[in-house]
């Protein structure tokens, strides 16, 4: 190595200790039950950075997509030194949340969940609680969710579910309900490499059983079916959205792929993939456009217990409770939101919206897309009630009417925005 190269070396490092705007002082302000020492570990900033902008920014859109975290801000001073003083000012959320899902179409269908979660655990932005459904038949699930166990990289999920709904199944002789189960173990791994990716891998393990209701005409069908299965998933997030309270802009991409091990071959081993696209934008002072593209394909089986479902309270607003199945979906939900009320905490939203799918038939062909059969059109409206600084505190209630010849036409109502 040359006296020449190293007299550069030497060089750059003096000028950038010189000339470098250090922080010698971080601070946190604002929060009470979220602890102080998680947002340090989040954050990309510390005592003795250098003063960086574009860091900060970072670590500030980062605290706003916390589910503690309302609004988040700072300061910097410049100090005697020349070093820096700078104030990371957080506004938290009310965090243990009930949440609640009513929904309904027009031949009388209605189904309910309640559940409560606290999404701010020990004060480490963990997540945990359950819920209640009653579609029919009785269901619940326990969830566990630190995003941020370890590290500000790596953390952990554990899952468990015991859904029991009334699915129908559609052969070609007609429509046949069953009662559906399924029993679910799941863990997953949580990795966070950077600001705008992270990554889930994870086993589920679960049982499937499917128990023919006796009322029914149509006969020849399978009568009671179960199924062991094990499910390798995995999810790739690439978000960058940028929230303001009840405004959100920005893009966010979803990536969802499983491989299902069966062992029974009526309900057969299979690969899927989704990928929801997602799109937001602010439109005017009290406008904001939001957009949700779904596209998904499942291995091809010609088997009526395809994976993708066309329901009411999933994808377009109106249509019924899971009214038909396919192994490929193409689904675009597009809304404008605007303001028509706000005052301190409370806002009131209005939207109005435009929900349109169509969908592969088992064992059918790309062309089932562009059927006019599978096509379906939801325009509606509906209302948003909101509470700024309590988390996911956003009740809504839609009505989606269909536009094609006997769709079907309903209310949704949930807490949390539809997408």
């Amino acid at each position: 190595m040359s006296i020449k190269y190293l007299q550069t070396i030497l060089f750059s490092l003096l000028f950038t200790t010189a000339f470098s705007q250090n922080v010698s002082n971080f601070k946190i302000e604002g929060n009470k039950k979220l602890k102080t020492s998680f947002i340090n570990k989040v954050s990309r900033l510390s005592e003795q950075s250098v003063l960086d902008s574009t860091l900060i920014e970072e670590d500030i859109k980062l605290l706003k997509r916390l589910p503690s975290i309302a609004h988040a801000n700072y300061t910097t001073k410049k100090l005697k030194d020349g070093s820096y003083e700078v104030v990371y000012i957080v506004e938290e959320n009310f965090t243990i949340i009930p949440s609640v899902n009513v929904y309904t179409s027009n031949d009388d269908e209605f189904a309910y969940r309640l559940g409560l979660y606290e999404f701010n655990l020990f004060g480490q932005n963990m997540t945990f609680g359950g819920f209640y459904q009653k579609d029919i038949y009785s269901s619940y699930g326990v969830n566990f969710r630190a995003p941020f166990l370890f590290n500000r990289k790596f953390g952990l999920a554990v899952n468990h579910m015991d859904w029991q709904t009334q699915e129908p199944v559609f052969f070609n002789s007609g429509t046949v309900n069953y009662k559906y189960q399924n029993t679910s173990y799941e863990i997953l791994g949580l990795y966070q490499p950077d600001f705008n990716n992270r990554l889930e891998l994870g086993l589920n393990l679960f049982k499937e059983n499917y128990d023919y209701l006796e009322d029914q005409t149509i006969s020849n069908q399978f009568k009671n079916i179960s199924a062991n299965k094990v499910m390798i998933k995995g999810l790739y997030e690439y978000n960058n959205l940028d929230f303001e309270y009840q405004y959100v802009t920005g893009f966010k991409s979803l990536l969802n792929l499983q491989y299902v091990i069966s062992n029974n071959d009526v309900l057969p081993t299979f690969l899927i993939g989704w990928n929801d696209l997602n799109y937001y934008k602010k439109v005017g002072e009290k406008g904001n456009w939001a957009s949700r593209l779904r596209l998904g394909l499942a291995t091809n089986n010609d088997s009526a217990f395809a994976p993708f479902s066309l329901d009411n309270n999933l994808n377009i607003r109106g249509v019924g409770n899971t009214i038909d199945r396919g192994t490929g979906a193409i689904v675009l939900n597009t809304e404008y939101r605007r303001t028509l009320y706000e005052k301190g905490w409370f806002v009131l939203q209005g939207n109005a919206f435009v929900d349109a799918g169509s969908w592969r038939n088992p064992g059918g062909n790309f062309s089932d897309f562009v059927a006019s059969e599978n096509i379906r059109v939801f325009p509606g409206l509906g209302l948003r009630f909101i509470h700024k600084t309590i988390f996911n505190a956003v009740f809504r209630i839609d009505y989606g009417y269909g536009i094609s010849k006997n769709d079907a036409r309903g209310f949704v109502f949930g807490i949390g925005q539809y997408f």
